[in-house]
Formats: C-alpha cells, sequence, structure tokens
C-alpha cells in the first residue's frame, strides 16, 4: 500500500469517479452516496485521512460486487483517460482480497493501457532491452513504473515457464481461418485456466506484460472470424426466408429461425460475461457447422462461399511431424569465430545502451538496481556514476574507468542472462548448446578485456575501482564455467 494517504486516496477517488459514472451510464441515474465520500468532501479532507481512506475502501468494496469484468471493458472507451486506467491498476493490485473478477478486470485493464499508449507506438519501440536476449518490454517498464508503490508480488520459477506459452499460443491463434476452428481447438479454455494459474502472480508486471499483448492479438483474431461467422449465418438467414422458409437447423434439439439469427447482435454477444459469452460463441459456431453441412441456396455470394471452403480446409487437422528427443550430451568448447564475437558485440552495446537508458531516467533511490528479466542487477555507486557521466567521450583517465566500468557491466548482465536462460534450457539438448556457445563466447571477450584493462589497474587513483569491477567479472566468468562443465 502507498505510505502516503494523500497519494492512496486520490488514487481511490478516481477509481470512485469512474465507477459513479459507469453506474449512472447503467442505471440510467445518480447513485447516491454518503456525504463524506462526495468528491469535495475528498478534496478537503485534511484531518482523519485513515477514517476516510477506511470509509472509501468499504464503499469501493460495495461497489466491485456490483460492477462485473465486462462492465469494465464496456466503460473502457477510447475517450477514457489513460490516468484512470492507471489509478484502476493501481487500485486492483493493491487490494488485499483476491478474487476472479478483480483478476479479470485487472486484465482488461492492463490490456487497455496496452492498446492506448499515451503515445502511439510507444510499445513497439525497442533499444530499451537490458539483457541483449530477452528485453525488458517498454510496455513492462511503464507497468513497473505505475506500480513502483505496490509490493510486487513474487514470480516462481513455475510462472515463468508459464509465461513463455504464451508466444506460441500467439502463433496458433494466428493460424485459424475459421471461427470454427478457434472455437474447437480449446485455445479460449486453454488461456483462462493460463490466468488462473497464475493466482497472486498474475498482478506481477512481467505477467501484465506477457499477457496483455496477447489478449490484443487474440481479440483482433477473434473478432475477424466471429463477424466473419455472424456474416456468413446472415446471408444464409435472409436467402431462407426469401425461399420462403424460416428454420435454418435444429441445435441441441431446439429449431432455430430465421428470427433468432435476424436478433443476433455481435456488439451485444461482446458485451455479456464470460462464461455466458462462451456458451454463445459456442452455439454460433454449431450453427455454423450445421450450415456448412449443407447445400448453398441462392443469392449465397462468391466470397461467402471461397470464405466457407477456406474454413473448412482451415478446420482440418495439422500433420505435426514427431520429434525424439535426444540425451544430453557434455558440452564441448568450440572455436570462437570473429562473427560471434562481432554478433556479442552488438548484443552489449544493446545492454550498455539500454542499462544506461534505465539508469539516467529512474528514481535516484532505485537506479542502482536494474530489473532484467530474470533477475536485478545491482550496480555499485561508482558504475551508477559511470551510468550517468557525461564525460565519457573525454581522452582522460576517469573517462577510461567510466568506459570500462560500462562495459564489465554489460558482459556481467550477458553472462547472468546466458546463465539463466541454460539452467532453463538443460531438458533440450539443441537450446542448451546454443546458450553454452553464447557463455563461450562471453568467456572469450571477458578474457580479452581483462588484458586490456591490465594497465589501469596499477594507476593509483582509479586502480581499486577497476579491480573491484574486475573481481565481479571474475565471479560470473568462474560461474560460467561451473556451469560448462557441469554439462
Amino acid at each position: 500500500m502507498a505510505e502516503d494517504p494523500k497519494w492512496e486516496l486520490s488514487i481511490l477517488a478516481n477509481v470512485n469517479g469512474f465507477y459513479k459514472k459507469l453506474l449512472r451510464d447503467y442505471l440510467q441515474g445518480d447513485l447516491p452516496i454518503h456525504p463524506e465520500l462526495a468528491d469535495d468532501a475528498i478534496h478537503q479532507a485534511e484531518n482523519d485521512l485513515r477514517e476516510t481512506l477506511a470509509k472509501m475502501h468499504r464503499w469501493l468494496q460495495l461497489l466491485d460486487m456490483a460492477i462485473t469484468p465486462a462492465m469494465v471493458r464496456q466503460a473502457l472507451t477510447t475517450d477514457t483517460d489513460p490516468e484512470i486506467a492507471e489509478a484502476l491498476i493501481r487500485y486492483y493490485t493493491r487490494k488485499r482480497d483476491f478474487t476472479e473478477a478483480d483478476r479479470d478486470k485487472t486484465d482488461l485493464v492492463a490490456t487497455f493501457l496496452y492498446r492506448h499508449p499515451r503515445v502511439p507506438g510507444q510499445w513497439e519501440r525497442r533499444g530499451y532491452g537490458l539483457d541483449g536476449t530477452l528485453p525488458l518490454s517498454p510496455f513492462e517498464i511503464a507497468l513497473i513504473e505505475i506500480l513502483a508503490d505496490n509490493d510486487a508480488p513474487l514470480l516462481p520459477e513455475e510462472h515463468v515457464q508459464l509465461l513463455r506459452e504464451f508466444d506460441p499460443l500467439r502463433a496458433q491463434i494466428a493460424q485459424y481461418a475459421s471461427f470454427n476452428a478457434l472455437i474447437d481447438s480449446g485455445i479460449l479454455s486453454r488461456i483462462r485456466e493460463l490466468k488462473q494459474s497464475f493466482g497472486r502472480s498474475f498482478y506481477h508486471p512481467g505477467v501484465l506484460a506477457t499477457i496483455s499483448p496477447y489478449n490484443v492479438a487474440f481479440g483482433i483474431k477473434f473478432d475477424e472470424l466471429f463477424h466473419q461467422a455472424i456474416s456468413e449465418i446472415k446471408t444464409y438467414a435472409k436467402a431462407v426466408e426469401e425461399l420462403g422458409g424460416s428454420i435454418l437447423s435444429t441445435i441441441d434439439g431446439v429449431d432455430v429461425t430465421v428470427e433468432h439469427v435476424q436478433a443476433l447482435e455481435e456488439a451485444d454477444l461482446m458485451k455479456i460475461d464470460y462464461v455466458a459469452a462462451l456458451d454463445k460463441f459456442r452455439r454460433v459456431s454449431k450453427l455454423k457447422k450445421e450450415l456448412d453441412k449443407r447445400p448453398r441456396v441462392r443469392r449465397t455470394p462468391a466470397s461467402a462461399v471461397s470464405a466457407a471452403s477456406g474454413a473448412a480446409a482451415a478446420a482440418k487437422p495439422a500433420r505435426q511431424a514427431s520429434k525424439q528427443a535426444r540425451p544430453l550430451r557434455p558440452f564441448v568448447r568450440p572455436q570462437v569465430t570473429a562473427q560471434q564475437i562481432a554478433l556479442e558485440e552488438s548484443k552489449l552495446q544493446r545492454v550498455e545502451e539500454s542499462i544506461r537508458i534505465f539508469v539516467r531516467v529512474a528514481d535516484p533511490k532505485f537506479r542502482s538496481v536494474v530489473p532484467m528479466r530474470f533477475f536485478n542487477l545491482n550496480l555499485t555507486p561508482e558504475e551508477v556514476e559511470a551510468y550517468c557521466a557525461d564525460y565519457l567521450e573525454e581522452k582522460t583517465a576517469r573517462a577510461e574507468v567510466a568506459r570500462t566500468l560500462l562495459r564489465n557491466v554489460a558482459v556481467i548482465a550477458r553472462m547472468q542472462t546466458e546463465l539463466e536462460e541454460l539452467r532453463r534450457c538443460q531438458p533440450s539438448t539443441s537450446l542448451w548448446k546454443l546458450r553454452a556457445d553464447a557463455l563461450v563466447v562471453l568467456l572469450e571477450v571477458a578474457r580479452k578485456d581483462y588484458e586490456e584493462s591490465k594497465a589501469a589497474l596499477s594507476d593509483e587513483q582509479y586502480g581499486f575501482v577497476i579491480q573491484a569491477s574486475m573481481t565481479k567479472l571474475r565471479g560470473r566468468a568462474e560461474a560460467a564455467v561451473k556451469a560448462l562443465a557441469a554439462g
């Protein structure tokens, strides 16, 4: 929770304002509210802030019971101020009680923030990666900043592994060419189960930053296929009506008529709660399957016919070649090539630049701890000073020392990243070999850097700083050698 009660009260006031507007639109009238929680009373509250906070928490808990995730989704529009969305996500992630509805609301708000950045294209910009291999996305950095006053939940190893499933699922979604194929795949239930599996870790910035882009990609694909299916069903219903018919098909023992189809409103289906919506989506899919089995009636556009045939083809199960896992082999040190060194140098430059950006824009109290994907990179005061230095281009001893510190930190960060990746991919021989090769290249880079820094170690003014940095680098290199030797 926030230490400053005024700051916390301002968050709750923003949430209260959003909730009041939501319910006013929903109920078509203002909601009665306690005089002490009115906007004017909150803004004037100077004494008894704790008591006001307690009352506001109880009031919002009551409203939370009345407001469903579907209502939040409808209320978040392009006109919603991002500051309100940020207040909402702060509020949900601070709540002590963990409910499924709160998780769904948090999911919706995080996805809204990703879909509507303050600066267009903000989340697609790169150059903020902090480890050279799996960069910290700009959106995750933004979430870390937004939730900086919160106690971030732990992200255990099993949840890190769950996050790895989202990229393959996102690629899988892009393959579907029909609504039926999407529904039959079971991917909706799988994603729901994945999100539930995170428990409290769902509120971790890394989890929200991974899930939000998936949600956006899934939503785009789902909307496309759903509207295509509805359009084809309505086209068929119109043709049946013109021929004097009224019954399209029988689903689960119930006749589906032209009137039923005409009453289908895509926008209304998108507004209802998840469980009810999923059931209706499945019924739409069943109806589409039944209609696909029947011969086409007149006035069916050629585009609809081609779309249906494409959907049928996409629904056929894809053949997958079985891959037999090979046993792990001991690592054999390969010869490091100039090309490998060049590729690693480009990664190190990105890491160095990304850490510099983070250190310079971070709060001075926290800039010594750089958040990486799998670990925190701790900087010494001398290293922080080097990353903030404006004299790096000088041909002086202090500039040379600063450049050495920046270089060593980047190499340490890359080594630790590859060590973490090596540990996580032990079951896969090919992936282990890839990470091991990267570590061998980094060891060669570190060896050369050490040789070039020998002269600076004897400097009376800066030698101890270089020595401390080299000691850290040597420790990380020894850990890499042990990991490689262990195979």
